[in-house]
This record gives C-alpha cells, structure tokens and sequence, in this order.
C-alpha cells in the first residue's frame, strides 16, 4: 500500500498562503463536526463530502464485496467535481477553506475493500482526476478507539450506516493511521495535527473545541498566512 499512498500525496496544486484545511479520520470519529466549528471560527469556506447521496452505500455495507466498485467510484467522481470546484470558486480566489475529508482517503477506503484487479483499475482512474486537484497545506487528523467510533454512529443515526461491521471499521482505523504515518514521513513541511476522540469531546465540551481551535491557529500563524486570520 505504502507505494500507492506516497504516490497520491505526490500529486495536486499546492495552494501558496491560501490556507486549505482538511480534516480526517476513520468513520464516526467527527469529521464533520469540527470541520463546522472550524468554518464559523475563522469565516473560512466549508466543503462537505456527500455522503447520503450515494445510492450505493447502504448496499455496500449489507455486501462490501459486491457493492465496493460502484460506491468507491461514485465517491471519487463526486469529490472530484466538488474539489474542483471549490477551487475555481475560493482557493484560487484566495478565499480561505476547511474541508471534511481529503481525497487520499478514496485510496484508504477503496484499498480495504476492492479486489487486486479492481484496485489496479481504480488507481488509475484515480491518478488521473487527481493530478491536478488543490493540495490541502494543513490537515487534522482524529483518531478514536472502536468503542468510541460505534458510539458515535449509534448517537448519530444514518441508516446507510446501521450495518456497519465492526470489523470493517476497525481496520479501517488501522489503515488510517498507516496512512497518516506515511504521510507525515513523506511530507514533513505540512502540519498534522492529531487529536484523541477518546480523550477530547469537542461537540459537548467546548474547552476541548477551544483547545483544538488553539492548536490550529498555531499552526497557521507559523505559517505565512498570518494575514489571513
């Protein structure tokens, strides 16, 4: 896997002083939720993955292995047309953004459930839509325990998710965090913040949002985008 990852963070725009923010982490973790709080914090566009859209994903985890393919493209397709978006419409006009995923997440996803021939195809596909797709400069990784991830797709509700395995998400986990491993070994100039679902609640509790909010506005200032904020 390592050699596919590297490769897809080796492509993109890089994004200059404009701060394009990501936030990341496995399923239920609350990407969505920070990305949010984030936005309204420091007035910076929001870019949300659709994911109750997907005609598939509700089959997908009744039969990940008969339903991987057309869900994994339909993420794809789906981001890279808000991705370029969100480009021509803020990044490139020097508009500030925050986004709940980044797209090296379609490899995560897609390397767990397709198959060897499946995946090949995929992979270049994928190299090709995103080849020139804007580079986020910061990124927020959260992490929590299987326990904690159950809990909080329970509290949440989405029926596509009801039949989530366990199992299923476990590994994804792991392979997030191989991910990010990797990620930050191979490009140390861009800021991973990582933050504990398990130790911080930033949804109810709002000292661990201000401390989040803290470490990033860090982040930012150490960079060049010191006028932007």
């Amino acid at each position: 896997m390592k050699h596919r990852v590297k490769a897809a963070f080796e492509g993109g725009l890089a994004m200059g002083d404009t701060p394009f923010i990501t936030v990341e982490g496995p399923i239920g973790v609350g990407k969505t939720s920070l990305a949010k709080a984030i936005s309204a914090q420091f007035e910076f566009a929001l870019l949300k993955e659709i994911v109750d859209e997907n005609p598939f994903l509700g089959k997908f985890y009744e039969n990940i292995e008969e339903w991987s393919f057309q869900t994994e493209m339909f993420f794809l397709c789906n981001r890279f047309k808000q991705l370029g978006d969100i480009n021509a419409h803020f990044l490139s006009q020097n508009q500030s953004v925050v986004a709940d995923y980044h797209i090296f997440k379609n490899l995560i996803f897609a390397k767990r459930s397709l198959s060897t021939d499946e995946y090949q195809k995929y992979y270049k596909i994928y190299q090709i839509l995103t080849e020139d797709m804007p580079k986020p400069n910061v990124i927020i990784y959260l992490n929590a325990s299987l326990d904690t991830l159950l809990k909080r797709i329970k509290v949440r509700g989405r029926e596509v998710e009801k039949n989530i395995s366990p199992l299923y998400l476990e590994q994804l986990s792991l392979d997030y965090e191989e991910t990010m491993t990797i990620f930050e070994k191979e490009h140390p100039e861009i800021p991973v913040l990582r933050f504990s679902g398990d130790e911080l609640d930033f949804v109810k509790n709002e000292q661990d949002l201000n401390h989040i909010i803290g470490q990033l506005s860090l982040a930012l200032k150490k960079s060049s985008w010191t006028k932007t904020l």
